[in-house]
């Protein structure tokens, strides 16, 4: 009989590149590690859409107009069991796909060959290197007879890629789908500098993506990525959490309920405030680096953990990103000769300086909770909700309705993503009399909060 072990490890010999793999039906325009995982990938998908009501709702209330059909969707996104769930989403609405990781460590493997035995394009397994992984998104972008029309990006990555080797294809695509800080920000960066010549919806800043999704899912699953990489006890450890944006909140949040010292680093007077009125002390990094246990980033900026504050960190100070981009914790000034690196466990690496004082790196700076862990998949249900009513409006909106920028999705939509979940927690929503939507100035039927709100 198969076996489940091992299959999402990146320990092989074999580049999945190099091999010639081939579904039951035939199918060979794909790439993932071992196709006969498959089995236990469908297990794993099956388990995540029972807690994924909202996204299987949308799926069964629009799959017979097909709102999607004609679209041909790039997609980079984490690929694991609640995301799989959206991309089959996609092709009930009508889409083809073709998929790839956007981060090298987050892949679930057995979760990708189930969806290469569907004959979906997908090119991604656990342990990409940097070539595998720009290779694996130019074949979605390159396919035979395949000219994307829309993009679902997570990071900006596929955007980049098609910008700079595809300008033409990406002249031709009817929109772009983001759902990530980082990305976003590369996104607004090239509306100003008049680059992007496509709409694209900023899905990260819709309610139900900061709010559910950057706060309640990462209040749960930074503690489940360090127990599960460290086996670390919280109670009276000092935690340094840089940024306190919805991540970093959920981060604290959490940490501060098992016990922690917790502290936070911030650029934002609001949001230190914010911190100060939590009960957490706000404090520049150098202030508390030599004293500190765990140190987190959570900012989506570049080099907010340098060598300089690693020089400091105390003998076994656990270190790990929870913002999208690998760019957070200078790991590249670690790759000298005086640093051994010793590999523990996957994505789990001691560094050791020539004292022997060693910290514990995770993911090697890359998003932790995707790379050693998982989001609830409840949250990835609402984010894919938003993602696919995105699309759905990218792809149906008249010629002239969105220019060559950067939108965000109204919040009646934001709203009927919500109500979708409700009846998972049997919540029953009040309604307006038409005396009290009259005094408000509101329709009974919402939207109930202003486009501004966030």
């Amino acid at each position: 009989a198969a076996s489940y072990t091992g299959s999402s490890s990146e320990e092989d010999e074999v580049s999945p590149r190099d091999k010639q793999q081939v579904t039951a039906s035939g199918f060979t325009d794909f790439c993932v590690k071992n196709l006969r995982q498959a089995e236990f990938g469908r297990r794993e998908i099956d388990i995540a859409e029972q807690e994924m009501p909202g996204i299987v709702a949308l799926r069964d209330r629009a799959g017979k107009d097909s709102p999607l059909k004609g679209a041909k969707i790039v997609g980079c996104t984490h690929i694991n069991a609640q995301t799989a769930v959206l991309i089959e989403t996609l092709i009930a609405l009508g889409a083809n796909v073709r998929w790839a990781a956007c981060n090298i460590f987050s892949t679930q493997n057995e979760v990708a060959a189930a969806l290469a035995e569907k004959g979906l394009s997908v090119f991604a397994w656990r342990g990409e290197s940097e070539e595998d992984f720009w290779w694996c998104i130019d074949k979605t972008v390159n396919g035979e007879n395949w000219q994307p029309n829309l993009l679902l990006d997570d990071g900006g990555d596929a955007t980049h890629l098609m910008i700079k080797k595809y300008p033409a294809m990406f002249k031709m695509v009817k929109g772009v789908c983001e759902e990530s800080v980082t990305g976003v920000h590369r996104l607004y960066q090239l509306s100003k500098a008049g680059k992007l010549n496509v709409p694209a919806m900023n899905v990260n800043d819709s309610v139900t993506k900061t709010m559910f999704d950057n706060f309640y899912a990462c209040r749960e699953s930074i503690i489940d990525s360090l127990k599960r990489s460290t086996d670390v006890m919280f109670s009276g450890k000092q935690v340094v959490v840089c940024g306190y944006g919805e991540v970093g909140k959920g981060c604290c949040q959490a940490l501060k309920s098992l016990g922690c010292v917790v502290y936070v680093t911030e650029i934002d007077p609001i949001c230190a405030l914010q911190a100060c009125m939590d009960g957490i002390r706000t404090v520049k990094l150098g202030e508390v680096i030599k004293q500190v246990d765990i140190v987190i980033t959570a900012t989506g900026n570049k080099n907010v953990v340098t060598r300089e504050h690693m020089d400091k960190m105390k003998n076994g100070c656990i270190v790990c990103n929870m913002g999208h981009s690998n760019t957070e914790i200078d790991v590249n000034s670690l790759r000298t000769p005086e640093l051994t690196w010793e590999k523990v466990r996957s994505q789990v690496d001691h560094i050791i300086w020539p004292d022997s004082k060693r910290i514990i790196l995770l993911a090697e700076g890359r998003l932790v909770n995707l790379s050693l862990s998982s989001v609830p998949s409840i949250n990835v249900s609402i984010t894919s909700c938003t993602q696919a009513l995105a699309l759905i409006e990218l792809f149906n909106a008249p010629p002239n309705r969105y220019k060559s920028d950067v939108y965000l999705l109204p919040k009646k939509m934001d709203e009927y993503v919500a109500s979708l979940h409700l009846p998972m927690f049997d919540a029953h929503l009040s309604e307006l009399s038409d005396d009290q939507a009259k005094y408000l100035g509101l329709s009974k039927a919402g939207p109930f909060k202003p486009n501004y709100y966030r």
